[in-house]
């Protein structure tokens, strides 16, 4: 993998000391898809400081990630520029976080809340993910799961300002959501995650974010397949009468071959109907005739064939 400069390092990748795995599916998403490669999450979290609980809420969500199989990326916003203090955001923290976005499958936002909302942190690292990014998307598609920390009381105005902002990037955003109140009590002096109905939810979120990323995976492209943006870039579809004569082109031939044998079968009979006015309509014998009706019928059916067989 390339050298990433603002990718933080996960510690402890694989100790999950609040987990029991007993009760953990180690393939959630089996049978909803395809589980190879493994699903690509990206995790953003709001908060600088050296005990940030939105990181270490992200760090739990990314070691359960990976023991559900998923390849996980944690970005950290320390070096972001707020927006449109550089030119074209020509920065390389704005360059390099647009590449992890055009990676990933799936992201996980977490934020904490101040003062009732998501963190400028929170913010600004979404605004750096424009809607379109050198024609390509770097939201469009994926799934997003949201979290958030409290101080206080358990809230849900962060996690509710970020899903608009999901709806906004044209994400899929999970049902499940996680708020961690007083955060400042879930966590050791390690930074791990104390066993608890909260830590609990954030692995129900993250099983869950798995489940629906393998289950949009292969449908991605054409759920955000949109009119208007076929219009805008002069990308014209088959109509459905186009589909339907591509669909009917070998139903239509033998309709066709069946028509032109009925005309030669017409013509063959009123043919023989003037060269032997003995005959009837089938080339059989009128009655008093000479030759048997069954023979005559033969003869008649391989002289349709021979020229059928010389016109068509």
């Amino acid at each position: 993998m390339t050298e990433y400069q603002w990718l933080r390092p996960l510690p402890d990748p694989a100790h999950l000391p609040a987990l029991k795995p007993e009760y953990a599916h180690r393939r959630p998403a089996l049978g909803l898809g395809p589980l190879d490669p493994p699903p690509r999450i990206l995790l953003l979290y709001g908060s600088l400081r050296e005990r940030s609980f939105s990181r270490l809420v992200v760090e739990e969500a990314a070691r359960l990630l990976q023991f559900y199989g998923c390849e996980t990326r944690i970005f950290d916003p320390r070096d972001l520029p707020m927006p449109d203090a550089i030119a074209g955001d020509d920065h390389p923290a704005v360059r390099e976080l647009r590449e992890h976005s055009l990676w990933s499958e799936g992201q996980v936002w977490c934020s904490p809340e101040r003062h009732g909302q998501i963190t400028g942190i929170m913010k600004t690292q979404i605004d750096h993910l424009p809607l379109a990014y050198q024609g390509l998307r770097p939201t469009q598609g994926r799934t997003l799961a949201v979290m958030q920390v409290c101080a206080g009381s358990q809230s849900f105005n962060s996690v509710n300002t970020l899903r608009i902002l999901g709806r906004w990037m044209r994400m899929f955003t999970i049902p499940n959501q996680s708020s961690v109140a007083k955060a400042y009590l879930e966590f050791d002096e390690a930074g791990r995650m104390n066993p608890s109905s909260y830590y609990d939810r954030i692995v129900d979120v993250v099983e869950e974010l798995v489940r629906f990323t393998v289950l949009l995976r292969p449908h991605a492209a054409q759920l955000v397949d949109r009119y208007s943006e076929r219009k805008d870039q002069g990308t014209p579809v088959a109509t459905p009468a186009d589909a339907a004569g591509i669909a009917t082109a070998l139903p239509l031939r033998r309709v066709r071959h069946g028509f032109v044998k009925r005309i030669v079968r017409r013509i063959v009979i009123a043919m023989e109907a003037r060269r032997h006015p003995e005959r009837d309509a089938h080339g059989c014998n009128r009655p008093g005739g000479n030759i048997g009706g069954s023979e005559d019928r033969k003869f008649a059916g391989r002289r349709i064939g021979a020229v059928y067989q010389r016109h068509c």
